[in-house]
């Protein structure tokens, strides 16, 4: 078959005529290229036949120069443009098998090794992978450009099967190659990639002078403006989201704000054509484009910690907006991580502003974007599962609650992730008020006095709070009071925590309106409906307004006492409406879903809403 369609190739038939007539082997050889690459380019592309041009190559006994290109060129657009993927292996085992035959031919020899590397990781033969990468980092010492693009895919590969001490040390090897053959940027972007998996080892001993010196090197650097930027870009965003894992909202603004004036001075810069002096500078962390969207993802982090979930909306509408009309022209796969990071914070958002159709309809985006990737879907199968857990919480599924919240358990080894699970299923407990033994192992988890488990300052404010809140429920009010004013209240205030403190003084006024108190009561109910307005938290404003209308109506303000039963009917009304339409939805089924795939396409539609709304309202 492959004979014919070489015989009715009009190009292959041009240059057999060329090669019976004498012609220079570099004529037919340039001639066969050209019809490739132009059938490569063609619009739409015609693959079938630039493969035929590049196949037709083999068969005028090329030297070894030539034909191990010419496999390389095979095997590349089969790999990029079919899915045959074991004719571009054997192409690229070809090329890089001739290549290391031929003395100076770095450029074809080290771009079969990554392409053929990467090809076997597609196909799950990552030990066929790492040896091959090994060997040719190995012999690449002589190529700078090609040894530390080597050294980045390794340490990728290992990221990848999560051993992250294997590339932290490959990330420190490049780093100090990169300084012997007088590339600072490069070195600097090896260090800036080791502290970021620092930071995820939470080695924090090892990451705060690593970014002392990386900022050293980073502010020192003489260069292109645009790579300039970027390291400060790269160097910023550690910074930042170091914070945010440590619940220092309030912390990280002055770090922020630079973050967010190094991506407007980017995006005024125009990409400079020159290319460095230094083979070893030819890197470039992110696109200027992909860095916009990243800017914006950490300030919907931001936001979404400090409660204010309005510019959290307003940053999450751009992101999406700006992501989807780059997947339109980029394939990346960091694209789609965006996305689903994005959408898990603002899903967090809708629930707490009372947008809980919303929030399914969103995790059920999340769910189809899960779905078309393993390797998304196994990073993010425990927080697409609390965020089901949250949404149980809202529409008063308990049971679903803890089921899910007990399958993100399973799922997660990261720390602060696990703290956050538990409080939010400690929280289940409470309210279902019969689970005192599981409740009391939780709590001895996450002790905010006694080798609470991770560093977030905002998780152990939450701490505080649970255990303030079980007081409470236990009618200990005292206790509860201790809870809420010395430590969570203390600790929200400190880092502007606004919604813990929001809800930190709805509580505290309801134990005030308990002891009989009105006056302390008003003291803490009024500033907590404030706050709750300005975040907005419909939940918050739900319970501040019932206690305000029974404060009122205690003292004697009838006019006061009215208006605030009205706001309490209005917040009840929009709240029950939300809980009807999130309940009616055919995703609303996903409550059930514990184990295995992301269950897409499978939704049934109801009649209707099946949960109590008594607690809620």
């Amino acid at each position: 078959l492959e004979a014919q369609a070489f015989r009715y190739t009009p190009a292959v038939v041009f240059v057999s005529k060329m090669a019976t007539s004498g012609e220079a082997p570099e004529s037919w050889y340039l001639a066969l290229l050209g019809f490739a690459e132009h059938f490569r380019t063609s619009s739409p592309p015609k693959i079938r036949l630039c493969v035929h041009c590049l196949q037709a190559v083999f068969q005028f006994k090329p030297p070894q120069r030539v034909e191990a290109r010419t496999h390389l060129q095979l095997g590349s657009v089969l790999y990029h443009h079919t899915k045959n993927t074991e004719l571009a292996r054997s192409h690229l085992e070809k090329a890089w098998f001739i290549s290391q035959q031929i003395p100076q031919f770095e450029d074809v020899k080290f771009e079969a090794a990554s392409l053929l590397s990467e090809l076997y990781c597609q196909q799950n033969l990552v030990d066929s992978a790492k040896p091959l990468l090994r060997k040719a980092i190995q012999i690449s010492q002589q190529t700078p450009y090609w040894h530390c693009r080597l050294l980045f895919q390794l340490a990728q590969l290992h990221t990848l099967e999560k051993d992250l001490v294997s590339a932290c040390d490959l990330l420190g090897v490049g780093a100090e190659y990169a300084r012997v053959v007088g590339s600072e940027y490069t070195r600097a972007l090896f260090l800036l990639s080791k502290g970021m998996l620092l930071l995820m080892e939470r080695k924090l001993g090892e990451v705060h002078p690593l970014l002392t010196l990386c900022g050293t090197i980073v502010e020192n650097w003489q260069g292109n403006p645009i790579q300039k930027e970027s390291l400060r870009v790269f160097f910023l965003v550690l910074q930042v989201t170091h914070y945010l894992d440590a619940g220092q909202v309030k912390s990280v603004k002055p770090c922020l704000k630079q973050l967010q004036q190094c991506i407007q001075t980017i995006s005024t810069l125009h990409d400079d054509e020159i290319l460095p002096s230094n083979p070893a500078d030819l890197f470039h962390w992110l696109p200027k484009e992909h860095m916009c969207v990243l800017v914006y993802l950490v300030t919907v982090m931001h936001s979404m910690q400090a409660g204010y979930l309005e510019k959290a909306q307003k940053y999450t509408d751009k992101a999406l907006m700006q992501l989807e009309k780059l997947k339109m022209l980029d394939s990346s796969p960091i694209l789609s991580t965006f996305q689903v990071i994005l959408l898990e914070h603002i899903i967090m958002c809708r629930l707490v502003t009372g947008h809980k159709a919303t929030a399914l309809q969103e995790i059920s985006q999340v769910c189809q974007l899960c779905a078309q990737s393993p390797r998304l879907f196994t990073n993010h199968a425990s927080q697409l599962h609390t965020l089901l857990g949250l949404y149980c919480i809202s529409v008063n599924c308990m049971d679903n609650a803890e089921a899910q919240f007990t399958a993100a358990l399973r799922l997660t080894t990261h720390q602060e992730l696990w703290a956050f699970i538990v409080t939010n299923l400690a929280s289940v407990y409470i309210r279902e008020g019969n689970r005192h033994q599981e409740l009391y192992s939780l709590l001895e988890r996450i002790n905010p006095d006694h080798n609470f488990p991770v560093s977030s300052h905002c998780l152990r404010a939450a701490a505080f709070y649970i255990r303030g809140l079980l007081s409470f429920f236990q009618g200990r009010y005292n206790e509860a009071k201790n809870k809420l004013f010395m430590e969570t209240l203390k600790m929200s205030n400190a880092e502007d925590l606004n919604r813990l403190t929001a809800c930190s003084l709805v509580l505290l006024g309801h134990i005030f309106y308990v002891l009989g108190n009105h006056r302390e009561s008003n003291n803490m109910v009024v500033p907590a409906m404030q706050l709750a307005s300005k975040i907005p938290d419909m939940s918050v404003q739900l319970w501040s307004s019932a206690l305000l209308k029974d404060l009122n109506k205690a003292c004697g303000n009838t006019i006061d006492a009215h208006e605030a039963a009205q706001m309490h009917q209005n917040f009840s009304q929009q709240l029950l409406q939300d809980h009807i339409a999130a309940c009616s939805l055919p995703e609303h089924n996903l409550i059930s879903w514990t184990d295995g795939p992301p269950p897409v396409g499978q939704f049934q539609a109801q009649n209707g809403p099946t949960t109590s709304l008594a607690s809620l309202l």
